[in-house]
Parts: structure tokens; sequence; C-alpha cells
């Protein structure tokens, strides 16, 4: 499954619109029943407006009705490993402890794969909203 992650990764980053960084990143998120949703970082001239991959994959997914995730699979041009910034890592964060799958376009270095819980130790959840 990582493998088809990647490769759906690869393919949403071929789709990014990064005109102002050159910097095309792709995600893929794979829901619990099995439907795997792409997602391509969106730059804006107002850069506040863009848009991560990741997060563009779980807005996605959420407005599809989506709710319950497995794993992400993220891909950067390189030439270095992409892991998700931290305002990604809490949007992700809401939907639990996920497998992250970090990697680079060419293949050249081997993906690392990381629980959520590992890149963001002291996330903040819904659950520690209850009662209040």
């Amino acid at each position: 499954m990582h493998e088809q992650l990647l490769n759906e990764a690869k393919k949403a980053q071929q789709r990014a619109y990064a005109p102002y960084s050159n910097f095309h990143v792709g995600a893929a998120l794979l829901a619990e029943d099995g439907t795997i949703i792409p997602g391509a970082n969106v730059e804006n001239a107002s850069y506040p407006l863009g848009c991560c991959a990741e997060r563009t994959a779980v807005y996605t997914a959420a407005s599809a009705g989506h709710r319950r995730f497995m794993r992400i699979a993220i891909v950067g041009p390189g030439p270095d490993l992409i892991s998700p910034c931290g305002g990604c890592r809490q949007v992700l964060a809401e939907f639990g402890d996920i497998e992250v799958i970090m990697a680079e376009a060419s293949g050249r270095i081997p993906p690392r794969v990381m629980m959520l819980s590992e890149l963001l130790p002291a996330r903040f959840t819904k659950e520690d909203l209850d009662g209040v």
C-alpha cells in the first residue's frame, strides 16, 4: 500500500500550482474505507492564502465525508525527504494518529515512515476540548 500511495502522491505533485516557489508537493491520503484522496500544494500571490498538499488532501477528504484516515504519503521535489509543516501536522492530528510516509520524487532516498505522534508529540486535539 505504501507504493500505491507514493505513486498517487507523485501524480498529485505534478498537478501542484507553485509559480512562486517552484516547490511542487503532492500528497495522497488513505481513508479507512480504502479511498485514496490526492492533494497538491496551491500557492497564491497573497502568500498566506496558499495551501499545502497535505491540507488540500485532508480538506478534500473531509468535504467528501471521510473522517478516519490510515496514512498519508507526501512527496517533495528533493533532494531531501519532505515532512509536513507544523500547520499540516496539527490538521492531520484532528483525525487521529496516522502513519506519515515522507519521500522525495526521484526515489534516490528511501521513504521514511513515522507516526504523526512522533512528528507532533504535544498535539492539540478535539479530545482536549472535552468538558470545555
